[in-house]
């Protein structure tokens, strides 16, 4: 067994951003990772043409800036170099292939114990720490719903983080389902490289250009919430024009204030909806019924056939399968629990990073915080 003053689980983003700010503070700590690479959704499961929907500011981690020669909206290639530098910098070590199958804290020695399966010897490894930190983020397990027949289909299933480029689906007939901001891109990524593309939008969405983005982040200092939400949808609706006919709606609630209530972001928009509007890509506005081999059924009673099905219906966290005993800090959903401002902070060391919907720089700050804390207590 093995003591350690502090343990990361997760080496993304949000687990590379605490390794830092311990370092910072000499903190000695030790990653445990379940893949053999850093930030591996970024690496090894996101599609090419994927840049940071918001501009590089608001995008890195503590103590590190990016290239002043970095583009405003960083391309993927350019931030897993970022990334890559990042550790080097802060001599980062993540042990890698280690999957966390337990964590418990033990009240007589107030140390957590963590299990964790090395993948590469097989044997279950155990570690010990005063301070234990959930880094393994958003997007931790691919999920796809049950669908009646999927098993039946006889044409490609994919998910998302399986996805690379449209170039393979030229002239294929292509179902996207999910139209978060991953499915929009990965439908416009389709219909560019002339696949017959269409994508469920089942739920009203809003729709925001990058400068809306840029133009929010300016007022947010000056107006109220619910103003500047009404003034982000007039502008929407200025630009993007009544998108009913296409079969996507607007939501009742504002943009901003589905964000801080349901952690619901708002589709940034890079091409798709020129693409909806000229016919390339097809809405289509009703969940499916049932697979029937090629033939997908929708529960309005339209069926269309495809050749694939690109499913971006986001993840599944699995916390709490492994960490034991914690009431207080993250829900069934794996998600933070307590409110903004002390939402990082759990019971007995236990701390969250990255697990409010906060994107980068939320994550950046609670990073620090939570090495501040650290530090005050040792």
């Amino acid at each position: 067994m093995q003591e350690q003053v502090a343990i990361i689980v997760g080496a993304g983003t949000s687990g590379l951003a605490i390794a830092a700010c311990l370092s910072q503070q000499s903190i000695p700590y030790i990653i445990l990772e379940r893949e053999d690479c850093i930030a591996s959704l970024w690496k090894k499961y996101s599609y090419d043409r994927l840049h940071l929907h918001l501009a590089k500011e608001l995008c890195e981690l503590p103590y590190m800036s990016f290239p002043a020669s970095y583009p405003k909206y960083v391309p993927k290639n350019m931030f897993t170099q970022y990334l890559d530098d990042y550790v080097s910098h802060f001599k980062i070590s993540p042990m890698y292939q280690r999957n966390v199958e337990s964590a418990e804290y033990n009240e007589v020695s107030k140390r957590w114990f963590v299990k964790a399966r090395n993948a590469s010897s097989g044997e279950v490894e155990i570690y010990c720490a005063k301070f234990l930190v959930v880094a393994t983020g958003e997007t931790t397990n691919p999920y796809i719903p049950e669908v009646e027949g999927l098993n039946t289909f006889t044409g490609e299933v994919l998910h998302s983080t399986q996805f690379k480029s449209g170039k393979d689906f030229k002239n294929k007939n292509v179902l996207v389902v999910g139209s978060g901001n991953s499915g929009m891109e990965i439908a416009l990524d389709l219909a560019n490289h002339g696949a017959k593309t269409s994508i469920i939008i089942r739920s009203p969405i809003h729709i925001l250009s990058r400068e809306m983005m840029d133009f929010a982040r300016i007022l947010v200092k000056y107006l109220k919430p619910s103003l500047l939400d009404s003034l982000v949808v007039m502008l929407s609706k200025l630009v993007y024009g009544d998108l009913t006919k296409y079969g996507i709606r607007r939501p009742t609630e504002g943009p901003f204030y589905m964000k801080r209530m349901y952690g619901k972001y708002p589709l940034i928009d890079v091409g798709t909806c020129k693409k909806i509007k000229s016919g390339e890509i097809q809405v289509l506005p009703a969940e499916i019924l049932n697979i029937r081999g090629n033939d997908i059924i929708f529960k309005n009673g339209k069926s269309h056939s495809f050749d694939t099905i690109v499913f971006c219906t986001g993840f599944k966290r699995s916390t709490n399968l492994w960490l034991k005993g914690d009431d207080y800090l993250l829900n069934e959903n794996g998600l933070a629990k307590p409110n903004n401002p002390n939402h990082w902070k759990g019971k007995n060391g236990l701390y969250c990073v990255g697990l409010l919907q906060r994107g980068f720089y939320g994550a950046s700050t609670e990073a620090q915080n939570i090495a501040n804390d650290i530090k005050s207590i040792i």
